[in-house]
Order: structure tokens, then sequence, then C-alpha cells
């Protein structure tokens, strides 16, 4: 069959097949078993089961379990509503002071959990009723919660940067310094526009009054509670900044420092533990299978000559290089709005990571550009994860109003892509520092 042929029916299935909401893992997985069958033979099949085993026996892949569980439990032991706390106490009072700790704790969460569900349901259960109580219009609170929550896919120790390390063939301690900046420079475009919109609109983002404003020794008192998490922090990043701790052993050493954040919280407890595990487990299985299926998916494509033709196809645009590059960006916007983020990065990086090389681009740019990209999907309409997670939480809020929230933080996310893009050295700086790249 002809690869041109091939790759409409492939990609047409399945997009066809992802609107009847089966999910994705199995329909990536179960169109790869039928084209294999059909085109090649059902001998062939044994090809699926050799391609998971080779994925079961990656290493890296054991930091996943371990990251969200480390989720899970600092979600479990209320953390994340102490650091949303102090956050509140010490920044309050500055124009839209509510938003800006909401974004504020959300950056430090990222820090903590890379899980992108566990902070925002979190940060909707905590925040959200507090600045919609207090006056705050819904599109500014239902969006610095949907925004910041979604910086736990850039900033470090973010899950989906080691599947795609494992994927691209990328340091994963490279990407997790490379996307240090481009995290802080989007929290900072979130701070500035909750800032900005509260100056512009005070009615919108009213400020605390002298009675609710917490005193100097409450300020001091609270930041006592959060001291714990900050050293987990520094233990887990440190560790791999330094060159201490691999990826997988950090992230050991986070899931068994968020148990110690848990038992000094006094959170730890049999209940929270087989809760802890259960959510791991579920959101664990989920990422597998899409990666088995996904790998089985584009492991045929790619044996069919797949690779060749898309590089084909771009390089004959007739684009020079930027060219090319943008209309990758606007491949992996588009699909971010339809596809999960594990979905996209096995589907897309395995093409697009060569023909960045062909190019002379960086690919730990590249990377962080992916990164950036995908943390726009979970705002895009009218499929992305954190519209709905705010919205199963949230049921008070027109969905209609969520969709309003997002579109002007989707609009920073794209500033902070652009950014990316036009200063390189935002990704590149600190490995270069660190790894001497």
């Amino acid at each position: 069959m002809p690869i041109e042929t091939l790759t409409w029916l492939m990609f047409g299935a399945l997009f066809v097949l992802l609107l009847t909401g089966y999910p994705l893992a199995f329909l990536v997985g179960g169109l790869s078993v039928v084209f294999i069958a059909w085109l090649w033979s059902p001998d062939a099949l044994a090809l699926v089961p050799q391609r998971v085993w080779n994925n079961m026996t990656q290493y890296l892949l054991a930091a996943i379990p371990l990251f969200i569980f480390m989720a899970s439990m600092l979600e479990k032991s209320g953390v994340i509503e102490e650091v949303f706390d102090v956050a509140y106490k010490w920044l309050g009072r500055i124009p839209g002071g509510l938003a800006v700790a909401t974004v504020v704790a959300s950056t430090v969460l990222a820090a903590m959990v890379g899980v992108i569900g566990a902070a925002v349901v979190t940060m909707a259960l905590v925040a959200l009723p507090s600045m919609l109580r207090r006056g705050y219009s819904p599109v500014l609170a239902v969006g610095t919660v949907m925004a910041g929550g979604t910086l736990g896919i850039l900033i470090p120790p973010s899950v989906l940067a080691i599947v795609y390390g494992l994927v691209a063939n990328q340091s994963v301690g490279e990407l997790y310094l490379g996307s240090v900046f481009p995290g802080l420079v989007l929290s900072g475009l979130y701070i500035l526009f909750s800032v900005g919109y509260a100056l512009l609109n005070p009615k919108a983002a009213p400020r605390l009054s002298p009675e609710e404003t917490p005193t100097w020794s409450e300020r001091w008192r609270a930041l006592r509670s959060i001291w714990s998490p900050l050293v987990l922090i520094f233990l887990v990043l440190g560790t791999i900044f330094l060159g201490l701790a691999a990826p997988t052993e950090a992230a050991a050493i986070g899931a068994f420092g968020a148990m110690v954040v848990a038992a000094i919280h006094r959170r730890l407890s049999w209940t929270t533990l087989r809760l802890a595990l259960e959510q791991t487990a579920k959101a664990t299985a989920m990422v597998m299978w899409i990666v088995f299926g996904a790998n089985a998916f584009v492991g045929f494509y790619i044996a069919q000559g797949g690779d060749r033709y898309v590089s084909e196809l771009l390089l004959g645009t007739g684009l020079p290089p930027w060219g090319i590059l943008l209309l990758m960006q606007g491949i992996l916007i588009v699909l971010g709005m339809f596809l999960d983020w594990v979905g996209i990065l096995l589907l897309a990086v395995p093409v697009f990571v060569p023909i960045i090389r062909d190019l002379g681009f960086d690919p730990l740019w590249f990377g962080i550009l992916y990164l950036v990209n995908m943390q726009i999907s979970f705002l895009s309409p009218p499929f992305g994860y954190a519209l709905f997670y705010v919205r199963g939480v949230a049921p008070q809020v027109p969905m209609g109003t969520i969709y309003k929230a997002a579109l002007p933080f989707l609009f920073l996310q794209l500033v902070g892509l652009a950014l990316v893009m036009l200063f390189p050295g935002l990704a590149t700086w600190l490995p270069s520092v660190v790894y001497g790249r």
C-alpha cells in the first residue's frame, strides 16, 4: 500500500475513533494490531509484545509511578492547601492578590508534584471558592487556577519530560534544567496579567480589607508549616541538578520524602497510603498503556516508511528551516486540541525529532518547545484537560465561563512559546552551565 494512502487510513481512522470516546491507549494499540495483521500477517503480531517488552525494561520509566506517588501523597497530606495559605497570607494585599497567590502556590506545587491533575483539582477546591466568595471575576479566578495548575507539565519534576527524554533519546536532567526558566517566565506572565487585570478592573479583583489582612507574626508563623515540602523540592531537584542522582533515583527519594512530609503533618495513615497507591496505580496504568499502544502504532508506521514520508513532506514544502519549525508548532497546537500529551508525544516526536536534527536545530531546545506546547494543550478548547478538571470539581461554574477564562491565558502561553523560540538561551543556558553542553 502506498505510504500516502496508509497515512490517511491510519490517522484518519484514529481521529474518527477518538470521537467515540474510547480510551486512546486501546485505540492506538488496537489499530496497530489491525494494520499489522492486515498488511503484514497475523504471525507478525509477535512484534507488538516485543516492542512492549522493550518499553517495560526501560529503567527510566520507573520514575513515573514514583513521581505520581509523590504527588498523590503530598495531595493527601494537605501540603498543597498549606502552600496556598502561605502565599495568600504574604500576597493577599497586592492588586489581584488571591490570583497572584494562586499562581505562586501553583508554581511551588509544580516543583513538588509534576502531575497536572493533582495541582489543578486541588487549587480548584482550595483557591477558587475563596476568590469567588470575595467577588473575584470568574474569568480571572478560573483562569489562574487552570493556567497555574498546568505549570506542572513544564517545571521539573515533570512526568512528561521523562517520557519525552526516553522517546527522543534526550537527557532528562538537561530537559529539567532547560525547562526551569521557561516555566518561571510563564509563571511571571500569569502574575503580571493578574496584577494588570486587577489594576484595570478593581471591582473584579477586590483587595483584602485591613481586618482580613494577616499580621506579620501570622505570616512568619505560616512559613514554618512549609519548610518540609521545600526541603523535599531541594532533595529531588537538587540531587538531579547537581548530578548526585539520576531522575529515577531522585523520584525514589521524593516518594519516600513525601511519606515523611505526610508524617510530619500528621496525615500519614493506612487510609492515606492506600488512597495514594490506588491513585498512583490508575494514573501509571493510563500512561503506560498509552506508551505501549502508541509505540506499536508508531513503530509499524515508521517500519512502513512513514517517518521518511513525513520528512519529505515537510522538507518539500519549500519553507526555510524556521518555517518548518513554525509549521511543526502549529501541528502540535492542533493535535493538542484533540489528543492528550502522551499520545501526541508518541505519535509526533519520533517523526519530528530527526527532522529537527537534520535542520540543524538544538533537539534540547525543541524538547522545551514541545513541553510549552503541551502546556498549551491542557488549556486548548474543546478538550483541554484542565477545563474539565475544573468543571468536575466546580460544577457551579458554567462551561462557557471556563472556556472564556482559558482564552487570555492561552494567549500568554503563546507569548511564552514565542519568547522561548526567539531566545533559545532561556532553554539552553542553564544546561550549558551545569552540564557544559
